[in-house]
């Protein structure tokens, strides 16, 4: 206990903090989920790649207030003989790099991108597709734990996360059947629940990613488009569940978030814990002893992996 002023009160019969209220309510039990929160979202998606230390921590501490549903959006049918994105000047696989190593170093979730120029995804489909297999099969945060392996296996290691033996060695990975996950994402109901989806996300109104939808019991909701920073989420809540004040849970240790996630990145810790980038090295090397984690680097950016 901290220290605050003991009193120990005739009138009231108590012994403890000054101030203290004699008779009061007390609510042990869990806020009600009220709110649907819908996050539409593309394994190939850099922007989304990007918006992930924020979302862990916006899940991790403020899940206990929302239902969070991912949903795929449908980036990249197939590449053709058009531009897929006049904006940034992107007309084919090659074109993606500079746009992505640009995100990667502004965000500083950093994307190698060559694997677009040397074995292209051609296709966003394929790994959404498997994605919801598993989140049929599966449960929710298996299918959102393939999700991040996929964009490492992507924007970190330069894999072709739409090529078959890609994508079973990923669920492998995760302790499923990838050869039978895989095949059945092949199917005609493979591509129904794609649709499905895509159907849904039409619905929202959505129309590029990442989008975040938060709706409340009134069927009222506010739409957050593209990466923004952390408080602007806790914010939307707030407004969304018309508080003034919300509860946070205390953010994980460094350990248990490395255990779950495998893979930080050095800007995931900064976001989860509040430190600046010239901090977060020390916070690791006080928390972790050298035999529970690896230090590397990618493109000027550090990052851990479990031994």
């Amino acid at each position: 206990m901290k220290n605050h002023p003991m009193v120990c009160d005739l009138e009231t019969g108590v012994c403890g903090v000054a101030s203290e209220d004699e008779l009061g309510m007390i609510d042990f039990n869990q806020p009600k989920k009220s709110v649907e929160v819908y996050y539409v979202t593309d394994p190939i998606c850099s922007h989304c790649w990007a918006l992930e230390p924020v979302l862990r921590r916006f899940i991790e501490q403020y899940g206990h207030y929302f239902n969070f549903h991912t949903i795929m959006g449908g980036l990249l049918e197939k590449w053709g003989d058009g531009p897929v994105d006049p904006a940034n000047g992107i007309s084919g696989p090659a074109d993606v790099v500079g746009h992505w190593r640009e995100v990667g170093e502004y965000y500083r979730m950093p994307i190698d991108g060559t694997v677009m120029m040397n074995n292209p995804v051609q296709s966003s489909y394929p790994p959404s597709r498997v994605f919801k297999v598993i989140q049929k099969n599966q449960h929710d945060a298996t299918a959102f734990e393939y999700l991040r392996r996929a964009r490492e296996a992507l924007f970190i290691f330069n894999e072709n996360i739409a090529e078959e033996s890609v994508m079973i060695d990923i669920v492998n990975k995760l302790g499923l059947d990838g050869g039978a996950i895989v095949h059945e994402s092949e199917q005609t109901s493979g591509q129904q629940l794609l649709n499905e989806d895509f159907d849904l996300a039409r619905n929202l109104g959505v129309r590029g990613f990442p989008t975040i939808i938060m709706m409340n019991e009134d069927n009222k909701g506010l739409k957050i488009v593209g990466g923004r920073p952390f408080v602007n989420y806790v914010e939307g809540l707030k407004q969304v569940l018309n508080f003034e004040e919300l509860q946070p849970k205390q953010q994980p240790s460094l350990l248990s978030l490395l255990e779950k996630e495998k893979l930080l990145f050095s800007k995931e810790i900064e976001v989860m814990y509040d430190w600046e980038k010239s901090e977060a090295i020390a916070y690791v090397k006080k928390e972790l002893s050298s035999d529970q984690y690896e230090m590397k680097e990618m493109l000027g950016e550090c990052y851990i992996t479990t031994k």
